[in-house]
């Protein structure tokens, strides 16, 4: 395992971080597999991800990751608090809500949180994340409380990550990416500003389905020559531990690298490798989800592209559910629309217009084909 700066909070964090939905027990959807382990089994399963060299652990509060953030308490107890680094989160966006949050989480986990995020922060609620007595202030007043040591911004948006990045009260940010959905990644690295915040990058595998075309090193090398602190991986089993942890991607090469965290010696796959493989198997849009293609009908282009891919690469079922709940109002606005910005920033030169109809289309036969 190699470690890493968390930006400039002092922290150094391995490499590859344990996401932990999968040792909840209960039910997550979306989950590729569902393991539900009892208290016990999770805590091993930690212990062996952690012997292994991982220091890092992220949940979320209670009911929101289920029971996972009391299992991580406790395994924090039989190993040690001090050897660990817990991350934490919450969605609530008021300052007196997050306040609460927080105590609450601490209860849980019957320690502090290290870092303790605003989980899901989108364009309907950043003004109030953001703003006076929102939920970065009762973090900063939190931190001065010693009730947690840094705080965060989650978000999968990357115009929120900036703003979090340029906000000296925000000291660690976390965002999706992975091989296929790297626009945002690809944005950050051409941005300084991000270099003075440590970042943990989740969705790494794109919520468990792209191990099933590419190799976990592939996945988890690609990702790691970006200049991230962690890539965080959802871990359900001893088996999924090995497979994320035992990867020697690369080292860093000379002590410039080391100063700026920036690896030298991992593989990237072109984005047009990545989509010639995936077109063994069906037709993908070559979208990277770099967010440059704003609709001013507020469409979010990037997401409806995301869940057709998703629809092919194995959740078919919960990707045309959620496409189903927009598609014919976006399609209308599509043939109506004259303004065509969103194709003139498309790094890819995708036709908006025309596959947004063509998604709306197979919504139309395979959601009603599920339901009957």
């Amino acid at each position: 395992m190699k470690y890493r700066n968390l930006g400039v909070t002092g922290l150094r964090v391995s490499e590859i971080s344990f996401g932990t939905i999968p040792i909840l027990s209960g039910n997550v959807p979306v989950l590729p597999d569902y393991f539900s382990p009892d208290e016990e089994t999770a805590i091993g399963i930690m212990e062996h991800a952690f012997k292994l060299g991982c220091n890092l652990f992220d949940t979320a509060i209670v009911p929101e990751y289920g029971d996972a953030e009391i299992k991580l308490g406790r395994f924090a107890a039989k190993i040690g608090r001090e050897k660990i680094i817990i991350s934490d989160k919450s969605r609530f966006f008021h300052g007196d809500q997050m306040y609460n949050a927080v105590l609450e989480s601490c209860e849980n986990l019957g320690t502090y949180a290290d870092i303790y995020f605003v989980h899901q922060v989108d364009e309907g609620n950043e003004d109030i994340t953001f703003g006076k007595y929102g939920a970065v202030d009762a973090l900063n007043e939190l931190k001065a409380e010693g009730k947690i040591k840094f705080t965060g911004i989650a978000s999968h948006y990357y115009d929120i990550l900036l703003r979090g990045a340029k906000d000296k009260r925000i000291d660690v940010l976390q965002g999706s990416g992975n091989l296929l959905e790297r626009g945002m990644l690809d944005r950050m690295e051409r941005e300084p500003l991000f270099r003075h915040k440590g970042f943990i990058l989740n969705k790494v595998y794109a919520a468990g389905i792209l191990p099933s075309f590419f190799p976990v090193k592939t996945l988890l090398s690609g990702v790691l020559s970006y200049p991230i602190s962690s890539a965080l991986i959802g871990l359900g089993t001893n088996e999924q531990v090995d497979e994320a942890m035992g990867i020697e991607p690369g080292s860093m090469a000379c002590s410039e690298a080391e100063r700026n965290d920036q690896p030298q010696n991992y593989h990237r796959p072109a984005f047009s490798e990545v989509i010639e493989l995936l077109e063994k198997s069906f037709m993908p849009i070559p979208c990277d989800r770099c967010q440059r293609c704003r609709c001013i009908y507020g469409t979010e282009i990037h997401i409806i592209f995301r869940q057709y891919n998703y629809y092919f690469l194995g959740k078919d079922y919960w990707a045309l559910r959620k496409l189903d709940l927009g598609i014919n109002e976006s399609a209308a606005y599509c043939k109506k629309c004259t303004d065509m910005s969103c194709m003139s920033k498309c790094p890819h030169a995708i036709n908006i217009p025309e596959t947004v109809q063509r998604i709306k289309q197979l919504v139309e036969i395979h959601v009603r084909n599920s339901i009957i």
